[in-house]
């Protein structure tokens, strides 16, 4: 498969059963997961590093998008928003799903296992990854954000 088709994912020890569902989604929908970690049965581990793994194929071009999944979503996001060209989402709702695609460009979607289920993360990641970046002036906005990386 091809970069395209290619999407990272990777949770800590909170979330390993929602990540499997979420992959298993993705093969439905036609995707390969690159599997980033952690696996069933590991100890605890530090989100940061499972971010910075899953990012890392994104910006190395191997993966076209990426899935972070933790207890609440928000460590995973906020780890991953310190990597330059990556634009993390947690999105809890279709309309933040679908706008953090049109309007920010982001490349990474993170949930929380503990704050809400599979089904509907399915439903966002699926809106998510069918959503595409309309440019134009968000373009200049998301340049901006780039920017306030570089400071």
């Amino acid at each position: 498969m091809n970069q395209e088709t290619r999407i990272a994912i990777g949770c800590d020890h909170a979330a390993v059963a929602f990540k499997g569902e979420l992959a298993d989604f993705l093969r439905e929908l036609g995707y390969e997961p690159v599997d980033c970690g952690c696996q069933e049965g590991c100890e605890a581990v530090d989100y940061p590093d499972i971010a910075e793994a899953v990012c890392g194929r994104i910006t190395a071009g191997d993966c076209r998008t990426g899935v972070l999944v933790c207890g609440t979503g928000i460590g995973m996001s906020m780890a991953a928003n310190k990597l330059p060209g990556i634009r993390a989402a947690l999105c809890e709702n279709c309309f933040s799903a679908r706008y953090t695609r049109l309007h920010n460009d982001a490349n990474v979607i993170c949930f929380g296992a503990r704050t809400m289920g599979p089904e509907l993360a399915k439903e966002l990641l699926r809106i998510f990854l069918e959503s595409e970046f309309m440019g134009g002036r968000h373009q200049r906005r998301v340049e901006k954000i780039e920017a306030l990386r570089q400071r």
